[in-house]
């Protein structure tokens, strides 16, 4: 959304929706005209009227397609009534999509950009009192099938043609979204009534100088109500105050007669820096700007940004540093965190972002197929100090140059560039998601015989309209993309790269064979929480290749690439219960796997982003955390592997070295390393102890090490031959524990073997557990008398809102861990320890050794 001006009166009530034309049910036209929100979108106004059931219940997504093929109007009568005021403009903020908007008869424009807002004069067209407003909506798929006709189609990953509108692409289903292609006023409409001068944009770019001195260079952008009044005879004066932590800072000045637009340099003293989350504080100025009586408000954070992907001995790095200092990123994609985005309410972006932070998230990635996100999601970043990517949105298609698209590309670029400019979090604009990787490997130039697919956007719109708006960011041509001409776009070697081929067709042990510089997207997938699952699915029986399961699971043989990916780590399961505790296991395991090794190996990689943190609907997908909120235990794996300060056991090669630039990668013979990664502003030094152990707790062969590491940086020790020359693989483990309470280092295990080849003992012997009451809800004692792997509370089975504190504990024999539950549900304690709730990795081997 963007900036919304004092005098702006929205027009929000008294909103009806009604067919137009289209493959309407009978109930649905006898119903006429029914009440809708405003701003909202035509499902969710069906759904309060009664005329549809839950769009992503069972299979109603194929029964609700009709919806998408179906012209809509929006209709509203308001009242108005003339203050005196010079100007009066209908201003719409967010239109979807395709629109024809008519004030009281007369027709005031066609629109067709979701992403960006609209402003028309209508003071010769309102009326004293009552006036009619009504926005009439084209069917979307229909729409996007008319365009393809005319302009020619154009290589897509979808079923439609989503690259021919400027609308959100996973409108159209994705694959872990559903197809709820629709429509709506999904932004504020109204009146703004104004004189003399309306401010229309402030860009306030910041950067700190070497001194410590805060500059900001404020662009005001203004529009006067009437020319011969205010324009040619004189100048208007601004006014700009920057405050936070101290005095104000007052600058004044003026925007001379005859210009529409003016830049104004402030510098603050001893500026308090705005820093990324793990590297100090985020401290927010408020500025204020004064034109006239127009004002606008906003607030930055002060702090520098740059990304070095200058060549060096290894390839291209992509190391992203604030305020100089590089930032290794903990990262996690995101997609519209509801598939209805007026759904999405603050608290509910609170919550997510809050997944993030409590995850060791430092930097989130906004995937090119969803919105520029809203400015909820990028002021509680700015909180937080996470630092947001942002891609342009373009993903996984070619998008046509010509006109009809080109114009609304540059005029929605221009306005997000602008709105998202104050917001210290942003830290990278990104051209595209896969699209010049797509056009190299994806056989788009056979496809498009030399039509034009968006390379003009990518490396010269987009960068031109940075330098003129905002060259604070650092800005990516695309996502994966090596920062050089003749080079492959996902080549390990340079850059950000995918990582696909694990999850579609390749075992995760592969994510070893890579050595990338930056992961910008990779994953692996599992269900949701089983209470999120269950509330949609209804298939009797519930089994995995059910028919609504498999509306549940929109990935290309999805099921079958779960359990393709588990074999030959855990074991093969025969009930649904276990398949679904497995494939979340899998999944936690497969993604914790990538990142251990990414990380091992900084600095020469500087970055690993997840996809994805969050999900749009209850589906089975790549999300941590599902569409009902539940953390899945892939989040619980994500918080241990993305620790400031980690600890990892990994295998190395002598026969494979990174480069000469990445000292110590490569030891003289195979053999196991440990790799102490100290992601914090202190050094560290002191002993780690090394033990391999069998599963019942006897101790086999021991070692110390003293290591230091540096501050941001990573230490490798290679592991003695008595601790990693196993006597039976099956049975024994090796544990490092970096001494000291105060370390910040989780303790390692290193499993000789797959929990599917591994002698682990049966849950009821392994260990005992015991539940009681607690003044939040109920807490669950697990006591291991054997090797226990994998300790997880699926406490939604006993109550859909309860949430637990810990998961995915590992614990040696003799070990304890207290899981605190916070739950209202009156339920007996015990039920969290019935063998659905709480699980473990033994207890899926025990289960096939007893098949």
């Amino acid at each position: 959304m963007t900036y919304t001006p004092s005098t702006f009166t929205p027009i929000s009530s008294g909103w009806t929706v009604a067919p137009l034309e289209g493959p309407v049910p009978v109930a649905v036209t006898e119903a006429g005209p029914v009440p809708a929100a405003v701003p909202g979108v035509i499902h969710t106004d069906l759904l309060r009227a009664g005329l549809i059931d839950d769009p992503f219940d069972g299979d109603n997504e194929a029964a609700q397609q009709w919806i998408g093929d179906t012209s809509w109007r929006y209709a509203t009568t308001f009242e108005w009534h003339d203050d005196g005021s010079a100007r009066h403009d209908l201003v719409a903020y967010g239109l979807d999509t395709v629109a024809t908007v008519t004030l009281n008869g007369t027709v005031i424009a066609h629109t067709e950009n979701q992403h960006r807002s609209y402003r028309w004069p209508v003071a010769a067209l309102l009326r004293e009192g009552a006036n009619e407003l009504v926005v009439e909506f084209a069917a979307p798929v229909p729409e996007v099938n008319r365009r393809a006709a005319e302009f020619g189609a154009l290589p897509q990953v979808n079923h439609h043609e989503f690259n021919q509108l400027r609308k959100t692409a996973s409108h159209f289903g994705w694959d872990w979204g559903i197809d709820v292609a629709g429509c709506g006023i999904w932004q504020p409409i109204g009146i703004d009534s104004w004189s003399g001068v309306r401010i229309d944009a402030v860009r306030p770019l910041v950067a700190v100088e070497a001194d410590g001195t805060g500059l900001l260079t404020a662009h005001v952008e203004i529009e006067r109500a009437d020319a011969s009044t205010d324009g040619p005879s004189q100048g208007v004066g601004v006014s700009i105050q920057v405050a936070g932590h101290g005095d104000w800072v007052n600058f004044g000045d003026v925007i001379p007669e005859g210009v529409s637009a003016g830049v104004f340099e402030l510098r603050v003293p001893n500026v308090q820096k705005w820093w990324p989350v793990g590297h100090g504080e985020q401290p927010l100025y408020d500025v204020a700007v004064s034109v006239g009586e127009a004002k606008w408000t906003g607030r930055v954070g002060f702090r520098n940004v740059r990304v070095d992907t200058a060549p060096d001995a290894a390839g291209r790095p992509f190391n992203l540093y604030v305020n100089d200092e590089l930032v290794l990123v903990r990262g996690v994609n995101w997609i519209p965190d509801h598939a209805f985005l007026t759904e999405i309410s603050p608290e509910r972006y609170a919550r997510r972002l809050a997944d993030a932070v409590e995850a060791n998230v430092n930097l989130i990635r906004i995937w090119g197929g969803g919105i520029y996100e809203s400015d909820a999601f990028y002021e509680r970043a700015d909180e937080l100090g996470l630092l947001v990517w942002q891609d342009f949105l373009f993903a996984c298609a070619a998008y046509s140059e010509e006109q009809h698209l080109a114009a609304e590309v540059e005029a929605e670029a221009r306005e997000q560039i602008t709105r998202l400019a104050q917001h210290p979090s942003l830290v990278i604009w990104n051209g595209n998601n896969e699209n010049i990787w797509g056009y190299v490997d994806w056989g788009w130039p056979a496809l498009l015989d030399g039509r034009t697919w968006g390379e003009g956007y990518y490396r010269e719109l987009f960068p031109k309209l940075l330098a003129e708006l905002d060259p604070t960011r650092f800005y990516s041509p695309a996502s994966p993309y090596s920062f050089g001409d003749y080079l492959h776009p996902n080549d390990e070697h340079h850059g950000t790269m995918h990582i696909w081929d694990v999850w579609n067709h390749r075992d995760y042990s592969v994510y070893r064979e890579y050595t990338p510089r930056f992961v910008s997207e990779f994953g692996f997938q599992g269900p949701p929480a089983w209470s999120t699952l269950t509330r949609v699915v209804h298939d009797e029986p519930l089994e995995p290749f059910g028919a609504q399961m498999l509306v549940h699971q929109k990935a290309h043989l999805g099921n079958e690439k779960l359990e393709r990916g588990a074999r030959g780590h855990l074991p093969t399961v025969e009930s649904t219960d276990d398949w679904h505790w497995a494939t979340q296991l899998n999944q936690a395991h497969a993604v914790a796997f990538g990142i251990a090794h990414f990380r091992s190996l900084a600095p020469h990689n500087t970055g690993a982003i997840v996809w994805q943190l969050n999900d749009n609907w209850p589906v089975v997908s790549w999300a941590a955390v599902d569409f009902d909120e539940h953390r899945k235990p892939l989040w619980y794996a994500l918080r241990e592997v993305f620790a400031p300060r980690f600890a990892t056991i990994q295998p190395r090669s002598s026969e494979r070295a990174l480069a000469e630039a990445f000292e110590g990668y490569a030891p003289e013979k195979d053999a196991l390393v440990l790799v102490l990664v100290n992601d914090t502003a202190e050094a560290w030094s002191g002993d780690v102890e090394l033990v391999r152990a069998d599963f019942a707790g006897n101790e086999l062969a021991r070692s110390q090490v003293a290591v230091t590491v540096a501050a941001r940086g990573a230490e490798t020790v290679e592991l003695p031959d008595a601790v990693t020359e196993f006597g039976d693989p099956r049975e024994e483990i090796v544990v490092a524990r970096v001494l000291g309470e105060a370390s910040g280092f989780a303790p390692v295990i290193w499993n000789a073997a797959e929990v599917v080849d591994q002698a682990l003992v049966a849950d009821g012997e392994a260990f005992e557990a015991r539940a009681e009451r607690t003044e939040g809800g109920y807490a669950v004692t697990v006591t291991a008398r054997s090797y226990v792997r994998d300790v997880f509370l699926h406490v939604d089975r006993v109550d859909p809102a309860a949430r637990v504190d810990r998961g995915l504990v590992t614990l040696l024999a003799g070990e304890s861990a207290r899981f605190e539950i916070a739950s209202a549900a009156a339920v007996d304690p015990s039920e969290f320890l019935t063998p659905l709730v709480l699980r473990t990795a033994n207890g899926l081997r025990a289960a096939a050794t007893a098949e």
